[in-house]
């Protein structure tokens, strides 16, 4: 599996939230070199941890930056937040339960859950922002 690669294209315009972004894609890429290292579950279920709790901060602050600039679509933004962090969750109980390795699949679903919310809800919360801000 690949690194994600911070570039322009997952840039929603707004600087804090990209630089929140940036976090997210790099402690995604040290999960990402975990799995392929083949460290150990408990290390891998710390370092999902981290990304859940470092995604969990991130959308409470984008939530605000919603709060804060009247976003008409935050209902629907934060439920969709909510969702993710609930399918993180349920992965890192599978890490630790030990029902099976971590494989490339885990790693690929943890990248589109990373990308697919910025290329689609965050991208429209970034385009309002940029106008709003």
């Amino acid at each position: 599996m690949k690194d994600i690669v911070w570039s322009e294209i997952l840039s929603v315009g707004v600087g804090e939230i990209d630089e929140d972004h940036r976090k997210l894609v790099n402690i995604f890429n040290i999960l990402n070199h975990a799995v392929m290292e083949g460290e150990s579950p408990d290390y891998l279920a710390a370092t999902l941890e981290e990304l859940i709790n470092c995604t969990v901060w991130h959308f409470s602050h984008e939530e605000r930056l919603m709060l804060k600039h009247r976003y008409p679509g935050i209902e629907e933004h934060k439920a969709e937040h909510r969702e993710l962090i609930k399918s993180a969750e349920e992965l890192k109980r599978e890490i630790l339960q030990g029902d099976k390795p971590v494989a490339d699949e885990h790693i690929e679903f943890l990248e589109r859950w990373l990308t697919e919310h910025i290329f689609t809800a965050d991208m429209r919360l970034g385009s309002y922002l940029s106008r709003a801000m």
